[in-house]
């Protein structure tokens, strides 16, 4: 099978060659691909074609509306996810008519059940066959096709499979300056694969299992295909269900042809914005692997997420809108199989890959942070690994595949694996754009080997869940005013307030125009004059007269917002609910809270002091040092 198979993708990868001129090489997969498709099809159907035909006058003018499913069954295709061709048509008429090619074809298609007239329209094949008459290959195309022998009894759908799936593989590295935008490095793919399911070998190799695989952004399909390969190689008997969705209709059309082709009735791939537009809302999977764009904008669907209650049951903060990468994550963790062993459900595992961008953008307190501390938390992330630089077609930047699942080994339970794989690559002989590397199958092999050793190693290191945590702690120093009467500090309150002027030229007789390096002392004394000329502050006026009177000195008095009675009246703000923890017995402890005891005070055993905004500082804990630091006004976690 394997020589057969790569004889006619050979083949038909030469026959692109008629496409010189028209085409440039990255475009020769909007004819190449459909034009398999079609191929496969009509070998296919042959052998019930006239049945087919027959059926069709016999139903077509009737009562019955959706006729898709009588011609299915008449066809041999099952009634649910099958398909047939109703016309008359087929690739020797076509070839026996080169006058009326392009006009045939198109009616050829036309002929097919809902279900691959879809796939056609999302090649959007019309637009190429109008091309191609115009440029006089069309006949030469189709010639070329009707020689192919791809009928079921010389190629089973396996083989015609790994054959679809290398032509996609050529155009995409052929198109180099596109491929990455729905095309992931198929070593790439099977290093996500081996660590999504070697874990469950014993699983997926026990006889007749049933097991769901999902890829909410799968480009042109290549994730599921390699995962229906990994399963069907440990287990011929083993049934695979797939789920993909995409945005990008070349690749949605792509994708769902590769599932016809192979004769995957049970698996769906649907067209649509996975962030949006869930195909698959209420369904759950046992794996889910996904290589979403990097840096994506979801502005354009900033709107109507907005409008949800939560994403995929997240309702946390959601990241900046310049890069939704963490979105998808989230929406396959929405997809995770419930933990319940009576139902016989043990959860989910997921494999996606990142750009550095979800793993280290945004503090504490961000949307990033919030949606990491969210999975930690949980317990659910298993292991990161980095990859090296210039692995993908349309960026050299550094990537990273994250292990995701709720159902952990119970020696992975609290704890993350980080493994570097940055410097294990081997060259590429030729670039494809950006592709300068690639993952040989030893690497591949060492890199899944080191993850289910689950060892520290020089490249492979164990962390506590609680290592990954940090809190944004806000700094702030206490305010420190000097107090002075000036002539400009005067002219500018009395005029806002000119019914303190007599309580302004008392002050000034009895302080005169000194410094004061207290503001809290004479604060006091400003109140007692004030209230000697019966004049009544307002919020607005004490504002303005601090702001006219004085001015910041790093060598005056820190300015006390409170004066607490008790020094455990700290507890309700610091610690909110709990009692005054016994570590906070110590001066030092307090003074980190933004609390400082008074020494020989007589009712006042402590005060907080009012913070500068100027010197506010901000700086990254690490979680297990900061366990007692909680919300404050003088030190802030956020």
């Amino acid at each position: 099978m394997s020589a057969n198979f790569q004889e006619l993708s050979n083949f038909i990868w030469s026959v692109a060659d008629l496409l010189r001129g028209p085409y440039r090489p990255p475009q020769y997969e909007r004819v190449m691909l459909p034009m398999t498709v079609l191929r496969r099809f009509d070998c296919v159907l042959e052998p019930t074609k006239a049945a087919v035909v027959k059926r069709y006058q016999q139903i077509k003018d009737g009562k019955v509306k959706n006729i898709d499913p009588i011609l299915n069954k008449a066809a041999g295709n099952g009634d649910k996810f099958g398909f047939h061709n109703h016309s008359n048509l087929d690739f020797p008429k076509l070839k026996g008519d080169p006058d009326n090619i392009g006009r045939h074809l198109i009616d050829y298609m036309t002929g097919f059940s809902e279900n691959v007239r879809k796939i056609f329209d999302y090649f959007e094949f019309e637009k190429e066959i109008e091309k191609l008459e115009e440029a006089n290959r069309l006949y030469l195309v189709v010639s070329k096709f009707a020689e192919m022998d791809l009928h079921p009894g010389r190629v089973d759908n396996i083989a015609m499979g790994l054959i679809f799936e290398d032509l996609i593989r050529r155009f995409n590295e052929a198109a180099n300056e596109t491929a990455g935008d729905h095309f992931t490095p198929r070593e790439v793919i099977r290093l996500m694969v081996n660590m999504l399911l070697e874990p469950d070998a014993h699983i997926l190799t026990t006889p007749g299992v049933i097991t769901t695989v999902c890829d909410p952004a799968c480009g042109t399909g290549g994730m599921l295909s390699e995962s229906q390969n990994w399963i069907r190689e440990h287990n011929e008997s083993a049934r695979v269900i797939v789920r993909g969705q995409d945005y990008n209709p070349r690749s949605y059309a792509v994708a769902a042809s590769d599932l016809l082709i192979k004769g995957h009735k049970d698996s769906r791939i649907e067209f649509g914005n996975t962030l949006t537009e869930d195909r698959f809302a209420g369904e759950r999977f046992d794996y889910l692997l996904a290589n979403p764009p990097f840096g994506v904008d979801w502005k354009a669907e900033k709107k109507d997420i907005d409008k949800l209650s939560s994403f995929r049951g997240y309702t946390g903060k959601l990241p900046r809108v310049n890069d939704g990468a963490l979105l998808f994550l989230l929406h396959m963790i929405g997809h995770f199989q419930i933990v319940d062993p009576k139902q016989k459900k043990h959860g989910s595992r997921c494999a996606i890959v990142f750009n550095g961008s979800p793993l280290f953008t945004g503090g504490a307190g961000s949307g990033e942070s919030e949606i990491r501390r969210w999975i930690i938390e949980n317990d659910w992330l298993e292991a990161i690994v980095a990859l090296p630089e210039q692995m993908f077609y349309n960026t050299g930047i550094g990537t990273f595949i994250w292990v995701v699942t709720n159902r952990k080994e119970k020696k992975r339970r609290t704890k993350v694996q980080l493994i570097d794989g940055r410097e294990r690559w081997a060259p590429m002989r030729r670039s494809l754009g950006d592709k300068r590397r690639y993952l040989t199958d030893e690497i591949i092999e060492d890199l899944t080997r080191e993850h289910g050793r689950f060892a520290d190693t020089e490249t492979s290191k164990i962390f506590d869940n609680a290592h990954f945590g940090f809190r944004r702690i806000t700094v702030e120093r206490p305010l420190r005013l000097r107090f002075q009467i000036t002539d400009q500090g005067k002219e500018s309150f009395l005029d806002a307030c000119p019914e303190f002027l007599d309580a302004v030229q008392a002050m000034e007789i009895e302080m005169g125009s000194e410094y004061y390096d207290d503001w809290n002392v004479i604060w006091a004394d400003v109140q007692r004059m004030a209230k000697e000329t019966d004049v009544k502050w307002t919020v607005a006026n004490k504002k303005l007269f601090r702001q006219c009177f004085t001015f910041v000195d790093p060598e005056a008095q820190p300015v006390i917002a409170k004066q607490l009675k008790s020094i455990d009246k700290i507890s309700p703000v610091v610690f909110p609910g709990q009692k005054l923890p016994v570590e906070l017995k110590s001066e030092a402890l307090k003074s980190i809270c933004g609390v400082y005891p008074v020494r020989n005070g007589k009712k006042i055993k402590a005060v907080e002091y009012e913070p500068d905004p100027a010197l506010r500082d901000f700086e990254n804990i690490p979680l297990l040092s900061a366990m007692l630091i909680k919300c404050h006004p003088l030190m802030n976690t956020r």
